[in-house]
């Protein structure tokens, strides 16, 4: 069995969004995972998740190999993009939009301004 940040790098090099969460998309286990897991399928993107809490090494690991204290993470292309504060952010400035474009990640942009017409 690999080590954890084996198992989490390669999760995030196989699947091009993914999110570690505390629960699962369609069962989020706490506030800040249930809002970005709302987003990302609000706007329909396809994404990964994976429960930290069915697994302590993963649970920690992340935030070894982020560097970023708090749960949730979302990765896109392999790549750390932020956790709750910082997804809401560029999803209300359109930056999300901007790196699903760039990555070539699938999501409904008409759902995505629905989001920021909502919190304007």
């Amino acid at each position: 069995m690999a080590d954890a940040a084996e198992r989490i790098k390669d999760t995030v090099t196989r699947n091009p969004v993914v999110l570690f969460m505390k629960g699962t998309k369609t069962m989020p286990q706490c506030g800040f995972s249930s809002r970005v897991a709302g987003v990302l399928n609000f706007m329909g993107v396809e994404y990964h998740d994976v429960n930290v809490l069915t697994d302590d090494a993963i649970r920690q690991g992340i935030k070894d190999y982020s560097d970023w204290p708090t749960i949730p993470q979302l990765y896109v292309s392999g790549e750390f993009v932020g956790g709750c504060d910082i997804i809401t952010e560029m999803t209300l400035s359109g930056e999300l939009d901007q790196l699903f474009e760039q990555k070539g990640i699938t999501y409904d942009k008409t759902a995505a301004e629905k989001i920021r017409e909502a919190n304007a």
